[in-house]
């Protein structure tokens, strides 16, 4: 179950000496990411591992400049405040998960970060009165914007409509992180959090109408629940997310729908046909988000589908266990 994003400072809270060192560390993050893009991709790609290359350097060259204008206004101790510390950052992909992904899959991972990364800057210069610190950052939201076409310069083509083919593409990735996303998230949770709670009330009491009712208790609450999550985690003001009362109605409305699939069929009022039916049922959701994960989020197929479907098992038997007992 997500968590309402306490413990986190919002953006708008931070000062002009935060916002700079928040700015020096995501530029040290991504560095360290597309030189390790580079290492990855050097043996098959050198031509691509050597846009990587010159692409990191360019966050070391921006990171260089922040540290000389922080020194030069408030002195030599950097405070130590990161993107996961401030709400409205959107989790980058841990380096882990991207050892086996495909050129294009990196191609487009670099594009959101650019996205972003411009986002930022943009969003923070309007939020500092130094005229000294408000024109560094629309210089660094001017060089994220006038990056070269990233595929140009990765070499997959060689067309004057890259730049707007880029431009469509990151689009795209920025739509699957404000409604495909949290719809999933959502969808996940309905389908798996319920589970245990629905067969645990079935074993429990042989009883269609009671384990519907159940059913019905354990969607609608995890939607509100994580609709609320959704909506209070992000204001999509840095990451380009969207609105969050939108991502937590979506949120919401697809974990109650994931819950509610495998409830409905307790209206049958046979309890042996109605767990049939609802067995079927939970099957072929769990494959539904393994198929959504390797659609639009750039998961195997087939480890998605062994995380969604063993996980499922596994809460499903919990539930049945329990309620047996």
């Amino acid at each position: 179950m997500a968590i309402f994003g306490f413990g986190k400072r919002p953006f708008s809270d931070l000062d002009e000496r935060e916002i700079l060192a928040l700015a020096i560390s995501a530029e040290e993050d991504d560095s360290r990411i597309y030189q390790a893009y580079a290492d990855m991709l050097r043996e098959r790609y050198p031509a691509s591992a050597a846009v990587f290359d010159e692409m990191s350097e360019e966050e070391n060259t921006h990171r260089r400049w922040l540290i000389d204008l922080f020194t030069e206004k408030f002195g030599e101790r950097i405070p130590l405040i990161r993107r996961e510390n401030v709400s409205g950052f959107f989790d980058r992909r841990p380096l882990w998960l991207t050892q086996h992904l495909a050129l294009e899959t990196i191609r487009q991972e670099a594009l959101v970060m650019e996205a972003t990364s411009r986002r930022f800057y943009l969003q923070a210069s309007k939020r500092t009165t130094d005229a000294a610190i408000r024109k560094l950052l629309g210089d660094l939201a001017a060089a994220e914007g006038g990056h070269l076409s990233l595929a140009h310069r990765l070499g997959m083509t060689h067309l004057p409509a890259d730049v707007t083919a880029e431009e469509n593409e990151a689009a795209h990735r920025l739509f699957v992180l404000q409604y495909v996303q949290p719809g999933l998230v959502g969808l996940m949770d309905g389908s798996v959090s319920t589970l245990a709670p629905l067969f645990a009330a079935a074993f429990a009491t042989h009883s269609s109408w009671e384990t519907f009712l159940v059913g019905m208790a354990a969607s609608i609450g995890a939607g509100i629940s994580m609709g609320f999550a959704e909506a209070l985690s992000d204001d999509g003001a840095l990451s380009g997310r969207g609105s969050p009362w939108i991502r937590g109605v979506t949120s919401g409305v697809m974990t109650m729908v994931g819950g509610l699939g495998h409830a409905l069929p307790y209206l049958i009022p046979n309890f042996w046909w109605a767990t049939g039916v609802a067995c079927v049922l939970v099957l072929i959701e769990l494959w539904t988000i393994s198929w959504i994960r390797w659609k639009y989020m750039d998961t195997p197929f087939l480890r998605a589908a062994f995380q969604i479907v063993v996980g499922g098992v596994l809460v499903f038997l919990t539930g049945i266990l329990i309620g047996s007992a």
